[in-house]
């Protein structure tokens, strides 16, 4: 082997392998999803002798070019004193070098929206390709699995964020050589043999000890529980009513705030044939287009998911001319109008254009001419009965990289609202005045992610000044003036044009331009919030481990930090990877040896590589997992190291979990739930009930479907004490799809879940509550 040293002083990389201090011979370590690590010692004992500076590059490498550590010194290296040589004192240098990785780690990630629904390989590729474009060969970056949300934190690095990325697909990295690799854990597989002729039995130690788990609570982030509709009726004055419950409040945030000094390949691709595009006076310019539905496109790189609150602002956009495509449009995958989901549509209108709403690729609703020289802003607002649209995805042993638990689309009606704010430079009043809704509509079965483009040009002329997406409080608030229907009231900031916003008091305040009139009915729909958990048992191997006093039950209470599950689902899912390696004993040791009789005859070892430890005579065979490397080069010019590979199995350390060890405060008084019945033992919520009527002395209800044989609606007054023995909060039962429960007061709360025949019976897995607070009549 040989070492070599890049000073970057135009000399190259220089050989220092006569240099090597053989009392300090190269040591590698490598550890799982991390980077590696590189210490040797040189002797200057030459005059031409030149110290290694902070940040030089060091290789140590085979004769046939096969790189064992490739690097960066991170420090300047140390020295001391080492006596007096033929020509003058001597000194010894220690040097410290980490993997390639740490020159991207030296980076600050870029500001980028948040990964969706991609890839952890196509994730890991773009965020290093972004950071140090063509530095990295990525041709061996595999997919490994995909992930329903991953963002990009500036305050990470490079090799946190690679790390993340592997944990949640289980899969694991390393940086070698300028290159860059990523595949499923346990890939490559070596069998340590006890029959093989290079078998070492006084190089291996195994340590067995019961990690038996049958009964596992698992505790994961705070979720959208209830689904909650509260009825107000406004006198006039009001601006202020209390919600009945706190609502579950995503983190507000602007995603993307966009003023187009330049087209941001970060956020945006950008397909151009004929040249239409550019930017200028920090506008994004259109002029012109291929004539073609989908050839002349701005994109957003990542996926919308359709999911809670979202607001899209397409632009403050001037028309220069007859135009001919669809600004601010959604689409289900590829971007033509035929896959059009919701946007604006633009036609040619004589020398000027009109503006149409197109919902499911028909053009629908009231129609705007636009006008010269006037400024439209285009708003898309997003509201969904589910916050989250894609389950979070678990890994075990048998459910690896591409076969995790979950991960199955969560169905929701959006509802969607397109508006249009027409402005008259020459008008100031203009710019404060309502804006036109060309649309206001529940989109029933819409795709969990939709593909964003801003302009969809066949033959535009436009000029847009800014392009932003927002994450909001996921409520919808609609009402209605008397004899008339109802509409979307806009929560968010006076600002942004919204006429009212939601607190965590909790109440809806509305703004004093935007109040309720005398007998205006106000219902607000959104999610109360709960911690989510699950437990979940196994019977089997509680039934099989159970030995005379000992009931047989195995218990963990297990908090999870990544992957985060975001609701109880999750959780149970959870739980059920937990059970897959907890039903026996956990393994876990080193190997020593020689490079010369390695497992199988490898060429080397990294980790995350899969150890079939076959020594029947010690133990039970099993898969481990190599978790570090450690390789002493005591011998560079044979090329021999010695070698200690450490290793574990899934049951005695996982590889697709990280835990939190704080305290636990959340109640955990919950129903186990069997292996066998996880997702069977729930029914559909009722996310479409509703209530229809209400007079000083009843409520109508409509529940949202129609029970079939055997299904029921059970109403209580309280969230609590849910079964068919219990009727001491019971409001009643029952079998139709509308019936009227007695109202007792003028706040009156009726809480909601579906029913079956079963024994035990099922019910609906989160309550639906309805509250009212309404004047007498």
């Amino acid at each position: 082997m040989r070492i070599t040293i890049d000073n970057f002083d135009g000399r190259g990389p220089v050989d220092y392998t006569d240099a090597v201090d053989a009392s300090k011979a190269p040591q590698v370590i490598r550890k799982l999803n991390a980077g590696s690590e590189m210490k040797c010692g040189l002797v200057a004992a030459s005059p031409t002798f030149i110290v290694p500076v902070n940040g030089a590059r060091v290789a140590l490498s085979r004769m046939n070019g096969t790189a064992v550590f490739t690097g960066y010194l991170t420090e300047a290296p140390q020295y001391e004193y080492l006596g007096w040589g033929q020509s003058g004192p001597v000194y010894g240098y220690r040097l410290s070098a980490k993997s390639d990785d740490a020159i991207l780690d030296r980076k600050t990630p870029p500001a980028r929206p948040p990964f969706v629904a991609r890839s952890a390989g196509e994730a890991l590729r773009q965020l290093t390709t972004e950071m140090l474009p063509g530095w990295f060969d990525t041709s061996a970056v595999e997919d490994v699995d995909t992930l329903a949300y991953f963002p990009c934190d500036r305050q990470k690095s490079w090799s946190q964020h690679a790390a993340a990325l592997a944990l949640q697909s289980r899969g694991s990295y390393r940086v070698l050589d300028g290159k860059l690799e990523f595949a499923p854990i346990a890939k490559k597989t070596m069998v340590l043999n006890e029959s093989a002729p290079e078998f070492d039995a006084t190089g291996l130690t195994l340590s067995r000890t019961e990690c038996v788990v049958n009964d596992v609570t698992v505790v994961g982030r705070v979720e959208p529980s209830t689904y909650v509709k509260d009825y107000f009726l406004g006198d006039g004055l009001s601006l202020r009513f209390y919600l009945s419950q706190t609502p579950f409040i995503r983190s507000a945030r602007t995603l993307v705030e966009e003023e187009y000094e330049n087209v941001d390949p970060n956020r945006w691709a950008v397909t151009d044939p004929a040249h239409a595009v550019a930017v200028g006076g920090g506008k994004l310019l259109i002029s012109g287009g291929t004539g073609g539905d989908g050839q002349t496109l701005v994109q957003f790189i990542e996926k919308i998911e359709l999911g809670g609150a979202v607001t899209l602002q397409h632009g403050d956009v001037s028309f220069d001319a007859a135009s001919n495509g669809v600004i601010g449009g959604l689409y289900r995958n590829a971007v033509v109008l035929a896959n059009c989901v919701a946007g604006f549509r633009i036609t040619p209108s004589g020398t000027q254009s009109q503006i149409q709403a197109v919902v499911n690729a028909v053009a629908t609703g009231p129609v705007i001419a636009t006008q010269a020289g006037w400024q439209y802003v285009f708003t898309t607002r997003i509201y969904a009965s589910e916050i989250y649209r894609r389950r979070q995805t678990f890994h075990s042993s048998s459910h690896p990289a591409g076969q995790g638990r979950g991960g199955q689309e969560t169905p929701a009606d959006v509802r969607i609202v397109l508006e249009v704010h027409e402005i008259d430079a020459s008008d100031p009043g203009s710019w404060i005045s309502a804006s036109t809704v060309l649309y206001d509509g529940v989109i029933t079965g819409a795709p969990d992610y939709a593909t964003y483009a801003p302009v969809n040009a066949n033959q535009m002329h436009c000029a847009i000044a800014f392009t932003r997406m927002m994450t909001g409080v996921s409520a919808e608030v609609r009402s209605a003036i008397p004899n008339q229907g109802f509409r979307t009231r806009l929560v968010g900031s006076l600002a942004d044009g919204a006429e009212c916003s939601i607190s965590t008091a909790p109440a809806l305040q509305f703004y004093p331009q935007s109040a309720p009139a005398a007998s205006e009915q106000i219902v607000v729909s959104y999610r109360g919030s709960a911690r989510a958990m699950a437990r979940v048992t196994d019977t089997a191997s509680i039934a099989a481990t159970k030995n005379g006093s000992d009931d047989g039950v195995r218990g963990r209470v297990r908090n999870i930090s990544s992957p985060a599950p975001r609701s109880s689902l999750d959780c149970e899912n959870a739980a059920l990877a937990l059970l897959d390696d907890g039903q026996s004993f956990g393994n876990s040791g080193e190997y020593k040896c020689w490079s010369d009789f390695l497992p199988g005859k490898s060429a080397d070892v990294f980790p995350g590589d899969g150890l079939e430890i076959d020594v029947p005579s010690v133990a039970p065979a099993f898969l481990g997992i190599v978790r570090e490397v450690e390789l002493d080069v005591d011998d560079l010019a044979g090329e021999h190291c010695r070698y200690r590979i450490s290793f574990a199995d899934e049951a005695a350390r996982s590889a697709g979990f990280d835990f939190l060890a704080g305290e636990v405060r959340s109640s955990l008084g919950l129903d186990a739930v069997e292996v066998a019945s996880v997702g069977s033992q729930t029914l559909p919520d009722l996310t479409g009930a509703s209530i229809t009527q209400i007079t000083s002395t009843s409520v109508t209800i409509n529940c949202g479907i129609t029970p079939s044989a055997g299904h029921g609606v059970e109403v209580r007054r309280s969230n609590f004490a849910w079964g068919k023995d219990n009727d001491r909060n019971l409001v009643g039962r029952f079998t139709t799809q509308t019936f009227d429960v007695p109202r007792l007061a003028r706040v009156q709360d009726y809480y909601l879940r579906q029913y079956d025949s079963s024994s035990p019976a099922k019910y609906s897995r989160y309550t639906t509550a309805l509250h009212v607070d309404w004047q007498y009549d």
